[in-house]
């Protein structure tokens, strides 16, 4: 396989997609926020001073999304049909799972938007409660589904 996103001469380029068939297509990305257990309970008792943390990260989640073509230098900007962000307090870890879910129909994937809707809200999470946890760590950034086009269904084993 080679990397699409450079031409023959090695050059940097987006990839041009206006042949490929449009159909439905859906990404989930997940990540998660490890954090101290008291800083966890702070999240999940709503005690945190800046507000809402779930809810003000989902909204960032979501909205990232919807931007990732700006920041993502060679991202095609897509018509988005759905975004959702799922974030679920974990006591084991102990932090945060986030699960998005981006859907389009288009000519090109949403791996990237679903990967940066978790990134986003992860780091809001962090934002939002670093004032009492700054040893906070975010990790296990992953693409766990893929599906629709020409490359099919792919799922995280």
């Amino acid at each position: 396989m080679a990397l699409t996103h450079f031409d023959a001469e090695g050059d940097a380029h987006m990839v041009d997609v206006s042949e490929k068939a449009v159909t439905s297509r859906v990404a989930k990305a997940e990540s998660y926020i490890k954090m101290a257990p008291e800083t966890l309970d702070i999240i999940t008792e709503g005690r945190a001073k800046k507000g809402d943390v779930l809810g003000v990260a989902r909204l960032a989640g979501i909205m990232a999304a919807k931007r990732t073509a700006d920041l993502i230098p060679l991202c095609h900007p897509l018509p988005i049909t759905k975004v959702s962000v799922d974030l679920t307090a974990d006591a084991v870890l102990p932090g945060i799972r986030i699960l998005a879910t981006v859907k389009t129909t288009g000519q090109t994937g949403v791996e990237m938007e679903a990967l940066t809707a978790a990134s986003v809200t992860a780091l809001t999470v962090y934002d939002m409660a670093k004032a009492v946890d700054k040893a906070m760590e975010i990790g296990g950034t992953r693409v766990v589904l893929k599906d629709g086009g020409k490359s099919g269904r792919y799922e995280a084993t």
